[in-house]
């Protein structure tokens, strides 16, 4: 009988445990306000494929809008842990994007979804789509916040849309370089994250966290027993990218580094396979599905120093994409960015950017093609209502000088779109932002 009650209070004990040792939170942040651009360019023209510029073409565009996102992207995500005994647990995020100021509401944008399992003294395993380890130190080292405004030279985005949007024209990246079809994430200046990813975070020992990244998705295809490269319908195609990061702080001194390498490798090396699967083909062709065929090696290092007064920020990245076809046409993009960030009382904060560097284009077809440079500022003011309420005050401008490409002949797709061009653009947003 003694038994039997012993038996039964562990079991009851136990059960306690375990749901008490399991949890699962609902986070997100909610950003809406005012949101105005001004864009201005001189597009390059041409005559026949590589005759040369006949012209340009003037354009200017403004907005003005009750918007969402310009400080952080709108976002709901899940996020749990399961303690496993041992110092084992096993733990999950699933978070998505969302819209505020539309009726879609709940975007369909996987940002993050992963499962992994983690170990107290040496760190946790996970696999899924995940954030980079560029992006992750990114994020931990720059002093504008990562905002969606122009005027980051390392985190660039789109004038032309507003805000949100990836590759201004001071990156010569016009599409997505995820290694899978889960194309959701990218910058001019680097890959933000990828699916099919496993990564290992390392706990922070001696001031040291190490990150490591491996992400692959292999498919063969054949049909009727054959392989016909030329329509893309059969051999194989290899995704693979890999990415280490590590950081290292002391006192008020932090120092970071990453490397991340994306690979692409499918059938088809001749002229009808390069139509078909090169984003580095001649003319226009796959300008929306950058990547395949291709190497995308990208690099990132940052030192911030805490003063008291105020916080220093350098950023330094580097990123250049060689195809395996058309000549081994290649596009490379070095920008480097200095920052403060300084509380002026207990609520509020302000911050300010300044940034330059090269975007730099070779084509088989024309080798005379120049460098492209720019120039990138932002500032801004945070007022703290609550630890998680804030109104904030944004503005950023980048401008960018023409690279003399026409665009015809057998260059990089997107080039004449993209980098060709001598372009200006300013941001400004007032707005509200609730993390909960």
């Amino acid at each position: 009988m003694k038994k039997s009650l012993l038996a039964i209070a562990a079991v009851g004990a136990f059960a306690s445990t375990a749901q008490a040792q399991s949890s699962v939170t609902v986070y997100g942040i909610l950003d809406v306000g005012f949101i105005g651009s001004d864009y201005r360019g001189t597009a390059l023209t041409t005559g026949s494929a590589g005759n040369g510029t006949t012209g340009t073409a003037n354009q200017r565009s403004s907005s003005a809008q009750l918007g969402q996102s310009a400080e952080s992207t709108s976002r709901i995500g899940f996020r749990g842990t399961e303690d496993l005994g041992g110092g084992t647990n096993a733990f999950f995020t699933a978070e998505y994007s969302m819209n505020p100021n539309s009726t879609a509401g709940l975007a369909a944008t996987n940002r993050q979804t992963f499962v992994g399992l983690g170990k107290n003294g040496l760190g946790k395993v996970s696999i899924g789509t995940q954030y980079t380890p560029i992006h992750v130190l990114t994020g931990a080292t720059d002093a504008a916040g990562l905002n969606n405004l122009v005027g980051n030279a390392v985190y660039a985005t789109n004038p032309t849309s507003g805000t949100g949007g990836a590759n201004f024209g001071v990156g010569p990246y016009a599409g997505n370089s995820s290694i899978s079809q889960n194309l959701n994430g990218a910058t001019g200046a680097y890959t933000t994250r990828v699916s099919n990813a496993l990564v290992f975070e390392s706990e922070r020992v001696a001031g040291v966290q190490a990150r490591a990244l491996y992400a692959v998705m292999s498919q063969t295809q054949t049909t009727n027993g054959g392989v016909d490269q030329a329509a893309n319908v059969g051999g194989a195609v290899n995704n693979t990218a890999w990415g280490l990061g590590a950081d290292y702080t002391w006192k008020k001194l932090q120092v970071a580094a990453a490397q991340q390498v994306l690979s692409n490798n499918a059938p088809g090396s001749g002229a009808a396979g390069g139509a078909a699967n090169s984003s580095l083909a001649a003319g226009a062709a796959g300008v929306t599905s950058f990547g395949f065929n291709m190497k995308d090696t990208q690099q990132y290092a940052a030192v911030t120093y805490d003063f008291g007064i105020l916080k220093a920020f350098y950023q330094y990245s580097n990123r250049k994409a060689v195809s395996y076809e058309v000549g081994n046409n290649s596009t490379s993009r070095s920008a480097q960015q200095i920052g403060v960030r300084a509380p002026l009382t207990a609520t509020i904060q302000v911050f300010a950017t300044a940034g330059l560097g090269k975007s730099q284009y070779y084509s088989a077809a024309d080798a005379s093609i120049s460098p492209s440079s720019f120039r990138t500022s932002q500032l801004g003011a945070d007022y703290y209502l609550s630890k998680r309420t804030n109104l904030y005050a944004l503005y950023g401008s980048v401008n960018q000088s023409s690279n003399g490409n026409t665009g015809g002949g057998a260059t990089i797709a997107g080039q004449a779109a993209v980098g060709g061009v001598s372009t200006g653009a300013t941001n400004y947003a007032l707005g509200v932002r609730h993390t909960f």
